[in-house]
């Protein structure tokens, strides 16, 4: 066994120094360059038939027609009364005496604040009295002199006629004395003198006579009657002044703000922010109520004048109030891209108050009669994904060329009318390679 064992061992003194042939090493250099050939080409044909990276659009139509009696466009705004007064006064005052508080409801004509009335009385007054001074002067003169003044005139008169006629009496005889040579001279000229004097004094009370007689001139009544009208007119507006001291309500309607008290002064120009108060109180009827809304310019197409609409405000989730457009603003907020809309609140109650928020849907009209409603919208794309009258879809990977008609260009893109039903993946600025079917995949965003 133990000369087995021996022959089993390896001999380790002999090396093998035989290696592989000169024809093996070649077909192991060809196969190494074919190799790397092979992973060559397929990288080369890997890239040259790659998916095209492209962006892609979805087209949709635009929302179709609305049927009548369907929401076309939710907006809010705040509750408004129509007309809201700041009731002012027309003269100035101190207040006396204030009726009213924030909430009661007036009627139109009822007293609502009373200023002190004294300067405004005296004045009054004393227009008054002008008044009647004028006025009973005007009387005399149109009435003319009284029998007794004309009988008082006509009595000087005859006394001066007579002593007229005793005056030449005595003239006449002291010319016959003065003739014989029994007067002196200076008789006579005494006799000339009172003669003469009793003529004027004459002449004078016969002037006197004729106007008492006649009475006063038309331009002295004339005159006196302008002085009354002037004087009316004073009395008038003073009687206006004093009227005005009491203050009413215009309108029938609810007091919004009261801003005086008892004692403040009440002015009718320049007011300070601690003088004077330029109005008394505020009010407004709430039963003429409207909600005004901002609506946005991409918007104002959705609505028209008289539209009607719904309102609801969060006050009470759970009603609704009829309206109608009321009022458009003729020009747009440039800073804000939007118009001004007012709408008017057909049935308000108690419920409403201004300055509450309201949500205002609208409500498209009744089409015109006869007018088949349009079953779908209209589709638009980007111009830039129309090329040579087609687009390119995306369609399982494949770019598929498809043509199309537009009847032009809008706000909103390129109008479609045939070629596209909507929903389809569109490829945006094709590029000028791109062919019909070629491979495409969408870009990652």
């Amino acid at each position: 066994m133990d000369a087995e064992l021996k022959s089993l061992k390896i001999d380790r003194s002999k090396r093998v120094k035989e290696g592989p042939s000169k024809w093996a090493m070649r077909w192991i250099v060809i196969g190494i360059v074919l190799f790397l050939i092979a992973g060559a080409a397929a990288t080369f044909y890997k890239k040259a038939n790659a998916p095209l990276e492209v962006s892609t659009y979805r087209v949709t139509a635009s929302k179709p027609q609305a049927q009548a009696g369907t929401v076309v466009l939710n907006a809010t705004g705040y509750i408004i009364a129509a007309h809201k007064i700041q009731l002012a006064s027309k003269v100035v005052g101190k207040v006396a005496w204030i009726g009213v508080d924030k909430g009661h409801h007036v009627k139109e004509g009822q007293v609502i604040v009373r200023l002190e009335d004294d300067e405004y009385r005296a004045q009054l007054q004393q227009a008054k009295g002008q008044l009647q001074s004028l006025e009973a002067r005007l009387a005399e003169l149109q009435n003319g002199s009284r029998p007794e003044e004309i009988a008082v005139a006509q009595a000087n008169l005859q006394q001066a006629e007579a002593d007229l006629g005793n005056a030449q009496v005595q003239r006449e005889r002291t010319r016959k004395l003065a003739a014989d040579g029994v007067a002196a001279q200076s008789q006579l000229d005494d006799a000339d003198a009172r003669l003469k004097q009793a003529q004027a004094r004459g002449n004078s009370l016969r002037k006197t006579y004729e106007l008492v007689k006649a009475g006063p001139r038309i331009e002295q009544i004339n005159s006196v009657k302008g002085q009354v009208e002037q004087v009316r007119g004073v009395v008038a507006f003073n009687e206006t002044q004093l009227a005005n001291t009491v203050i009413k309500a215009p309108v029938t309607g609810t007091i919004l703000e009261r801003v005086v008290e008892r004692g403040e002064f009440v002015t009718t120009s320049f007011v300070g922010e601690r003088g004077a108060k330029g109005y008394v109180v505020s009010l407004a009827d709430l039963n003429d109520l409207q909600v005004e809304l901002d609506i946005s310019q991409n918007d104002f197409n959705k609505i028209g004048p008289r539209q009607r609409a719904s309102i609801a405000v969060d006050a009470y989730p759970d009603k609704q109030w009829r309206g109608q457009i009321y009022e458009i603003s003729p020009e747009a907020n440039r800073q804000k891209a939007t118009v001004q809309v007012k709408v008017k609140i057909l049935n308000p109650d108690e419920a409403l108050r201004p300055e509450m928020n309201a949500t205002v849907s609208f409500v498209s009209d009744a089409p015109a009669a006869g007018a088949a409603p349009e079953s779908r919208g209209y589709l638009y794309i980007p111009p830039g994904a129309a090329r040579n009258g087609a687009v390119f879809a995306v369609v399982n990977g494949r770019a598929i060329r498809r043509e199309v008609k537009s009847s032009g260009a809008t706000q909103q893109g390129l109008r479609i009318d045939s070629g596209l039903n909507g929903g389809e993946d569109i490829i945006l600025n094709p590029p000028e390679e791109l062919k019909d079917g070629a491979s495409v995949q969408r870009k990652t965003q």
